[in-house]
């Protein structure tokens, strides 16, 4: 192997190790960037050699590196995403001197068409709030076994806006009693504090003494004050549920309460942002409590129902009234 091959592939694993130690990634996004960083790494071995250097590749050699994924059959959400973790890897890379610029800024993102997800009506989803504590017919059986946690799963993420990931990462000191708040870790390892109401509130207070008492007869009493807050049903391992039961446990409850086949936690998230809109928030505080960064997509998470948009013309445009 030449040191100019290996100077590719070892830039492209600092990379991958910045990311992981010092940015605080996911690991998911570390999994997601090292898949594609490694590909285009391997390309431009493959296309310019073992002999090229970093400091050669061009925009046009990004452009055809899409143009390979098209060929190989991805989407373009596929290719924006192998583009995005490509633009990261070069900026790190002029940030570091090793390129004079970023190549990637020049090759345009591919359009993607806009499909927002079906959000569940307000009614919607208080009618499968309500209804959680009565025994439903098809309930998958974890998502039977304990309704009053499974209470707690769709009042914070509903109620709260948080994501999956950010939903199985709360401790027992997440929940801030005094502020009436969650303090909640998202992407890049940033806390917010998000409001916690009142019925999130009533439905952690019945869950809790229910989580001691399975700790105490698991043996694991040492978890009941620190450790994490939604725990699996039989107490395994470190106890904390996974981001995949919390997704079986929606999807199992939505469907035997009439919801639509392609509800998961995500939908309630953005049912968070689309019904506070929709009752008049400031999109700028809906931004905060979501955790986005940019405002802007704040507004593409969030949709203005055409009932909404009607009235908002009845009340405001001068020749509507």
């Amino acid at each position: 192997m030449s040191a100019a091959k290996n100077e590719v592939a070892e830039l492209a694993e600092g990379f991958l190790a910045m990311l992981a130690n010092e940015r605080g990634a996911s690991e998911h996004t570390v999994r997601a960037y090292a898949r594609e960083v490694r590909s285009f790494a391997e390309h431009l071995r493959e296309t310019l050699g073992d002999g090229a250097k970093i400091c050669a590749v061009e925009h046009l050699h990004i452009r055809a590196y899409l143009g390979v994924l098209y060929e190989r059959g991805l989407t373009k959400a596929s290719a924006a995403r192998a583009l995005a973790a490509i633009r990261s890897w070069f900026k790190w890379l002029a940030k570091e001197g090793k390129v004079e610029q970023n190549p990637a800024l020049l090759v345009s993102t591919p359009k993607l068409p806009k499909h927002l997800p079906r959000v569940p009506s307000v009614e919607e989803v208080n009618r499968v709030l309500d209804s959680l504590d009565k025994p439903a017919k098809k309930d998958a059986e974890e998502a039977a076994a304990w309704p009053e946690r499974d209470r707690v799963i769709f009042e914070l993420l509903y109620g709260c806006g948080i994501r999956n990931s950010e939903l199985v990462g709360l401790d027992m000191s997440s929940v801030k009693w005094r502020d009436d708040a969650v303090l909640v870790r998202g992407k890049g390892r940033k806390e917010r504090l998000v409001p916690l109401g009142d019925e999130a509130a009533a439905a952690l207070r019945v869950y809790l003494p229910l989580r001691e008492a399975k700790l105490i007869a698991a043996g694991k009493g040492a978890l009941v004050h620190e450790g994490p807050l939604l725990t699996n049903l039989r107490m395994r391992g470190d106890c904390r549920l996974t981001t995949r039961s919390v997704g079986r446990i929606v999807k199992a409850i939505a469907l035997s309460r009439g919801l639509a086949a392609d509800v998961h936690p995500h939908t309630l998230r953005h049912a968070f942002g689309t019904h506070m809109l929709e009752e008049g928030a400031d999109l700028r505080a809906i931004q905060e409590m979501l955790g986005h960064e940019r405002l802007s997509t704040t507004q593409r998470y969030t949709q203005l129902t055409v009932g909404q948009v009607q009235r908002v013309y009845d009340e405001t445009h001068p020749r509507a009234k």
